[in-house]
C-alpha cells in the first residue's frame, strides 16, 4: 500500500466515523488488517466530539486546534508496519490489536494531522447542500468536488433549476 492511499484511507475513516456511516468495507478491511474489534457506539461516544471538531477544522482549512486536541488525547504510536510481510513498509500510528477507541483515535488524528498540513492527496471538504452536515474525502481529479453524495448533487441541481425556472416565470 502507498503510504499516501494510507493516511487518506484513515481519513476516509475518521469521515465515515463522524457521518455516522454504516461499517464499510474499508472499516472492515482496517479492522481485520490490525486485529481491531468493531466498537459499538457507546465505546465510540467520547472519541465522535473531538473528531468532528477535527474533521471539520480540515474541511474549513483551520484552525488547527481540534487536530491538535485529538493528537494530545491520542498519541500517535508511530512505526513502521510490513502487514507480517504483505506489501510495502509504512508507517502506522498505532499498534495492532489495541483499544478500538484507542486505535482509532491515534490512527485518525495522525491521518487528519497530515491533511491539516496540507498533504496535496488528501482533501476533505463540508457538503455544500442545504441542510447536509456531511464531509467528504475530495478524489476528483482536480478536486472539485462540492457534494458528498450524489443524492446532494442532484437536489441541489434541481432546486437551483427550479429557482431559476420561478425567477423567469416572475418577470
Amino acid at each position: 500500500m502507498r503510504y499516501v492511499a494510507y493516511i487518506g484511507n484513515l481519513t476516509r475513516l475518521a469521515v465515515e466515523l463522524v457521518n455516522g456511516d454504516d461499517p464499510t468495507d474499508l472499516r472492515r478491511e482496517f479492522f481485520r488488517q490490525h486485529h481491531i474489534a468493531e466498537p459499538d457506539a457507546d465505546e465510540l461516544a467520547g472519541l465522535l466530539q473531538p473528531l468532528r471538531e477535527a474533521v471539520a477544522a480540515v474541511a474549513d482549512s483551520g484552525p488547527v486546534a481540534p487536530v491538535n486536541l485529538l493528537l494530545e488525547r491520542f498519541p500517535p504510536v508511530v512505526h513502521v508496519s510490513e502487514h507480517d510481510g504483505e506489501g510495502q513498509p509504512h508507517l502506522h500510528f498505532a499498534r495492532d490489536a489495541e483499544d478500538p477507541v484507542a486505535w482509532l483515535g491515534r490512527s485518525c488524528a495522525a491521518a487528519l494531522a497530515h491533511a491539516i498540513c496540507g498533504d496535496p492527496e488528501v482533501t476533505v471538504g463540508r457538503c455544500q447542500a442545504d441542510g447536509c452536515a456531511r464531509f467528504y474525502v475530495d478524489d476528483s481529479r482536480n478536486r472539485s468536488r462540492r457534494f458528498c453524495s450524489n443524492t446532494c448533487a442532484s437536489r441541489t441541481t434541481v432546486a437551483n433549476h427550479r429557482a431559476r425556472r420561478k425567477a423567469a416565470a416572475d418577470r
